[in-house]
């Protein structure tokens, strides 16, 4: 079994040490637009790619990082690889800070984008 980043921190002396680690994660604004996206479910890097507008290489970094922290699994199907969020309870914590700036925690989420993907196409 794997350990990710968040487990590892947990088998260290310091108490807090795990809990600032999910902070420190999440101190990124793409990683944070990344979840906000995953929150209805699976998706595949060409389609954040399309929603966020970064280029596949940055979006696969951010995409690392989460995945070593343990918040994401990712899926292969054929050529796409599909993320999604191993524990929702990280949403508590975005909802908390979006509640805590008074931003929109939605907003992200509600971008029109053209996702060339299987799973965003319209089948014929």
């Amino acid at each position: 079994m794997e350990l990710n980043v968040i487990d590892a921190v947990k088998s260290s002396a310091q108490p807090m040490d795990a809990q600032a680690q999910v902070f420190k994660i999440l101190t990124h604004p793409v990683r944070i637009a990344i979840l906000n996206l995953l929150r209805d479910g699976e998706h595949c890097v060409c389609h954040l790619e399309a929603f966020l507008g970064f280029r596949q290489a940055y979006i696969s970094q951010q995409l690392a990082v989460l995945r070593e922290a343990g918040l994401i699994q990712d899926r292969r199907d054929g050529w796409n690889i599909y993320y999604r969020v191993v524990n929702p309870q990280i949403y508590a914590v975005l909802d908390a800070a979006h509640q805590l700036t008074g931003e929109s925690a939605a907003g992200t989420a509600q971008l029109e984008a053209a996702c060339p993907c299987p799973h965003c196409s319209p089948k014929e």
